[in-house]
């Protein structure tokens, strides 16, 4: 019975060497592919060894750093949160921790990039990558917080010149509407009293009218309309350099290379 025993407790122990070895050949094959840039090789490869061992950490950190390349950045968030798990202790935390932060500058989440690049400090104190991504992070909240505040502003300052539009035009629709009733009075006086005249006096030109006054139209000149395309058009490609060269400056940001 004990060498029985003893049989399938090698049997088990080998299995188990083989199987993480299949798993460390899947993982090994998605780190050459990623050093040639085959991102969707990798890719394969790295879910590979997932497939065959769920919670192999160098798969799933690998994998998120492959994902990030292919700007899957939800995909590679979802694998960095899984490999921190095992990682927050390990001497790699500090590089999982960076590598979850770049992920966060891609999709403009400031408030969690700059907490990531604290944790990698906190690890690794002189990591300088880490230092300079933390102080764009924490420059682009402040932009965001300051951009949201101006907006804010614009907007209750819009909604102020809402009301006191809204309450002109009634003052002025009340006063047209007091104008007009008074102009129809002085017609229907003007009518009766042509009546009585016409009356009294049968042989007066019936055919005489009111000169009408000519109302010339406002129009913009084609040199106005210009200037204000010309502007619009400034305007636009300023916001579109602007959204350029922060994006740019984001992608400066790069995970840390070092795939088990």
């Amino acid at each position: 019975m004990k060498k029985i025993l003893l049989v399938i407790l090698i049997t088990l122990l080998c299995g188990a060497q083989a199987f993480a070895q299949v798993d460390r050949r899947e993982v090994r094959a998605g780190n050459r592919a990623f050093k040639k840039e085959q991102w969707q090789k990798a890719e394969i490869d790295y879910k590979k060894a997932l497939l065959k061992d769920s919670t192999s950490v160098a798969a799933q950190y690998n994998l998120a750093n492959d994902l990030y390349r292919e700007e899957n950045y939800t995909e590679a968030e979802k694998y960095a949160k899984t490999a921190l798990d095992s990682l927050s202790r390990s001497p790699r935390a500090a590089d999982a921790y960076f590598n979850a932060g770049d992920i966060y500058l891609q999709q403009r989440r400031w408030s969690e990039a700059i907490e990531a690049f604290k944790d990698s400090l906190r690890r690794n104190p002189g990591d300088m990558d880490a230092k300079s991504n933390l102080a764009y992070a924490q420059k682009m909240l402040e932009k965001q917080q300051q951009d949201q505040q101006n907006q804010d502003q614009n907007d209750d300052q819009n909604q102020d010149q809402n009301n006191d539009q809204n309450k002109d035009q009634n003052q002025d629709q009340n006063q047209d509407n007091q104008d007009q009733n008074k102009e129809q009075n002085d017609d229907k006086q003007d009518n009766q009293d042509q009546n009585q005249d016409q009356q009294q006096n049968p042989d007066q030109n019936q055919d005489q009218q009111p000169p009408q006054q000519d109302k010339q139209d406002q129009k913009i000149s084609p040199e106005a309309a210009e200037q204000m395309l010309q502007a619009i058009q400034a305007q636009e490609d300023q916001t579109q350099e602007k959204v350029k060269k922060e994006k740019a400056a984001a992608l400066k940001s790069r995970q840390k290379e070092k795939n088990w």
